[in-house]
């Protein structure tokens, strides 16, 4: 039989061997209510293709809702061109108009001119001369479809016409112009200067 002793059983024999360490201390027991931690979720991977269909598809709309911005855009700006323009054209016609309005006046003064030219001059190369210049001066109203209101004879209009007497008389039925002391024109729709005339009661 082998004389070699157990090294331990000869330190506890001779008492310096502490006691907890002849035998393996026991592992702490777990808790009865303890739950089992929970494992952390795993982010669901999509495959590649579907990856690519969805950037598709988020393009796409991203690309409609671009589209329709620049469309709404386009159509905002080609209102404003035309809105524009109108505004521009309307501007510079009433600018014309203005300005020929400011002639009448001289076209009244020729066209009473003409009225008494004594007839032993009538034929003069002078007064043909002056006659081209009234002839330029009504071309020039026909340019802008600017025409005469000489309403003698006519029913009497308030808005056409503005009365500045009245008479009575046996040619000319009641209510209607006895006379034009000065035409009035229009351009269109637009009344420039009213007629001046006498009124038959």
């Amino acid at each position: 039989m082998s004389d070699v002793k157990d090294p331990a059983e000869e330190l506890e024999r001779e008492g310096t061997l502490p006691a907890d360490a002849a035998e393996p201390a026991d592992e702490p027991a777990a808790a009865p209510d303890a739950e089992p931690a929970e494992a952390p979720e795993e982010e669901l991977e999509l495959p590649e293709g579907a990856n690519l269909l969805r950037l598709l598809i988020e393009a796409q709309k991203e690309a409609k809702t671009n589209e329709d911005g620049w469309q709404r855009a386009r159509a905002e700006f080609a209102n404003y061109k035309k809105r524009t323009a109108k505004e521009q054209s309307s501007a510079f016609q009433r600018g014309q108009l203005d300005a020929l309005v400011s002639l009448l006046n001289i076209i009244d003064d020729f066209d009473r001119a003409f009225e008494s030219v004594p007839e032993a001059i009538s034929e003069d190369p002078w007064i043909g001369g002056v006659s081209m210049i009234q002839r330029k001066f009504t071309s020039l109203l026909e340019h802008y479809e600017i025409e005469a209101i000489d309403p003698t004879g006519g029913p009497f209009d308030p808005n056409l016409h503005q009365a500045i007497g009245a008479e009575d008389s046996d040619e000319v039925e009641s209510g209607h112009v006895i006379e034009t002391l000065q035409k009035g024109y229009r351009a269109g729709e637009q009344i420039l200067r009213l007629a001046l005339v006498k009124v038959a009661t």
